[in-house]
């Protein structure tokens, strides 16, 4: 059987990319001049005001959008459709409630005609996110948290070189949100994908991410990079994290003085 244990990860580029929407008869920008590179197995957290863009730039990264002007490419070759390569996860689980978690899990494969080959795969999957005795339940059945578990195996299940990350902890405890956290720190490190989250929680673009990337309000342009050096597992009371959590909520407009 073939070693899943990583997958080559694939190469981002955005390059000079500008997006907007059709509102009745004007156009609503999203996206301004926004040129961005991010390398193979890198983990790049997107931080900016609430309906700045940053989840239109992972439609654009999966292919789901095409930009108005610029480009976006995937090792060197234009994005123009969704491929099993690039899969994105969001904010909520979107499982299919008549389907269990193996039958969520199997969904794709199957949609490609690729099932039988990939039985075991889906009991990998199902294994790396704490699911494996789970497998029969529905969703229904799931807690928020398993839920999005499942969604994140039926994600893995595809060897994704890009796996696009919208929220999907947003909704949940702060409990669950925190062991999931360590999860894809951990699935990341052990498949070696590229990864990019959309997130709106400072502190968990700075435990989770490479480099942080913070846009302007809308429509979007990059206001500032921060490289996160420290090596994983990161600790909230580290000095150097906790610089790094005030200045980004100064340049967000933050007070942290509750």
């Amino acid at each position: 059987m073939p070693d899943h244990t990583a997958v080559r990860p694939l190469g981002l580029s955005f390059d000079r990319v500008s997006h907007g929407y059709d509102i009745g008869k004007t156009v609503l920008p999203v996206l301004e001049d926004v040129t961005l590179d991010i390398q193979p197995g890198e983990f790049v957290a997107l931080l900016g005001p609430s309906g700045c863009g940053k989840s239109t730039l992972l439609r654009l990264a999966a292919g789901l959008e095409v930009p108005v002007r610029g480009r976006v490419s995937g090792d060197g070759t234009p994005i123009t459709a969704p491929g099993p390569d690039r899969i994105l996860v969001f904010q909520d689980a979107t499982l299919f409630p008549w389907r269990t978690v193996r039958g969520n899990v199997e969904a794709g494969p199957e949609a490609r005609g690729e099932l039988a080959a990939k039985r075991a795969r889906v009991d990998e999957a199902l294994a790396l996110v704490g699911l494996e005795t789970f497998g029969e339940a529905f969703p229904h059945q799931l807690s928020g948290g398993m839920a999005q578990r499942a969604a994140i195996a039926r994600a893995l299940v595809n060897d994704p070189r890009l796996l696009l990350l919208d929220e999907p902890l947003g909704k949940l405890d702060s409990l669950t949100r925190l062991n999931l956290q360590k999860d894809l720190v951990r699935l990341w490190q052990a498949r070696g994908f590229t990864a990019i989250l959309v997130t709106h929680d400072v502190e968990e673009a700075l435990l989770l991410a490479d480099r942080v990337i913070l846009f302007s309000p809308r429509p979007a342009r990059i206001v500032q990079e921060v490289r996160v050096d420290s090596p994983h597992p990161r600790r909230r009371d580290d000095p150097a994290l906790i610089a790094m959590r005030s200045a980004l909520l100064a340049n967000l407009g933050v007070l942290e003085d509750v």
